[in-house]
């Protein structure tokens, strides 16, 4: 860790300039968060979700399919090859059961009822990304963890054998069995779980590439020069998966937010767009659909939103239908025909 680039005097730091400014004079305090605008902060009921397990024991034409689990946890199909991101399970983000942001429904699909899986990556050591009960439960399943420095004594400490954790500083790759390739990449971000370990180890963002195709994970980030940077040394990527919710202008260089999500989206220069880290907890005062309806303005042609739990083939994606709207607005008749339209395709 030491040895590190991004290390220096005790812990680890960004070694890009922010592209966005954080705006300090509208920070949010713990008021805000239990009591400013909070009916628009979660969905009225409960959004349409598919049950993914029958379309995942199909064959994948086009070699790459996704399915949104919901926030950051996505199980990438590519090229005969399955990868979890940010696996997170637990009801709340948070270091204790009984408080903290609350997800706003179950994953569409439990831990058990997983495929097979070829590697776990974990971008950094949130609580919304790192999470205790389910990397207990993923620990058991014989995968490696692939991770950002430091990251891997938690795993160790959770069960996770420490042969099967695979730790990387930025631009370092591992390549696993069956030709799967991960690298860690730069993100302008921090670290920490308690008051007392801010910044003691690193995060990323990451690149998976197998033999035909090559996707693009975020991790939590602010704007910086590092996307053209990846886009030129790791692409082109055939999908880019970019963190959009959770955003403030007090947090500009920590997080994207869906208008410095695109102006990243196009640094990197190649992928389709399909949106994470939004719709599951309440971890911003923004209405919780407004990063959906920003980039819904602004980049439908190159838009991938599944429903949660729906496998996609970004290939055959030709727009996207807003269905967060249904969920928000419409009636619960309609929400109702909008997955049994999707189910039944």
């Amino acid at each position: 860790m030491r040895a590190s680039r991004q290390y220096a005097d005790g812990g680890f730091i960004n070694t890009y300039s922010a592209s966005a400014l954080r705006e300090l004079d509208d920070r949010p305090t713990l008021v805000d968060f239990m009591f400013r605008g909070k009916e628009h902060r979660t969905p009225l009921r409960p959004l349409p979700s598919l049950d993914p397990r029958d379309t995942w024991a199909k064959p994948i034409p086009s070699g790459l399919r996704v399915t949104w689990l919901g926030h950051s946890t996505v199980l990438l199909e590519i090229d005969g090859l399955r990868v979890l991101t940010d696996p997170v399970w637990g009801e709340r983000a948070s270091p204790v059961a009984f408080f903290g942001p609350k997800r706003f429904q179950p994953v569409p699909v439990s831990i058990e009822s997983l495929p097979a899986l070829d590697a776990i990556v974990i971008s950094h050591d949130h609580y919304d990304h790192l999470d205790y009960p389910s990397v207990c439960a993923l620990a058991t399943l014989g995968v490696p963890f692939v991770t950002s420095l430091g990251v891997g004594a938690r795993l160790e400490a959770w069960g996770v054998p420490a042969e099967r954790i695979i730790e990387l500083d930025w631009w370092e790759s591992t390549t696993l069995p069956r030709g799967l390739v991960i690298t860690a990449a730069p993100s302008h971000h921090f670290s920490g779980r308690a008051l007392n370990d801010r910044n003691a180890t690193l995060w990323s963002s990451f690149v998976i590439r197998g033999e035909r195709h090559a996707v693009y994970f975020s991790g939590d980030t602010g704007l910086s020069p590092h996307f053209a940077e990846i886009g030129q040394r790791l692409g082109p990527f055939d999908v880019v998966m970019m963190e959009v919710g959770a955003f403030h202008p007090s947090w500009g260089s920590v997080h994207l937010g869906p208008d410095n999500a695109l102006h990243a989206w196009k640094q990197l220069g190649s992928g389709r767009f399909l949106p994470v880290h939004w719709a599951t907890f309440n971890l911003a005062l923004h209405a919780w659909e407004e990063p959906a309806e920003v980039l819904y303005a602004n980049a439908q042609e190159d838009l991938v939103m599944p429903l949660l739990g729906e496998p996609i083939e970004p290939a055959y994606i030709e727009r996207v239908q807003p269905w967060w709207r249904e969920a928000v607005r419409g009636p619960k008749a309609g929400v109702e025909r909008l997955v049994a339209s999707k189910a039944s395709r």
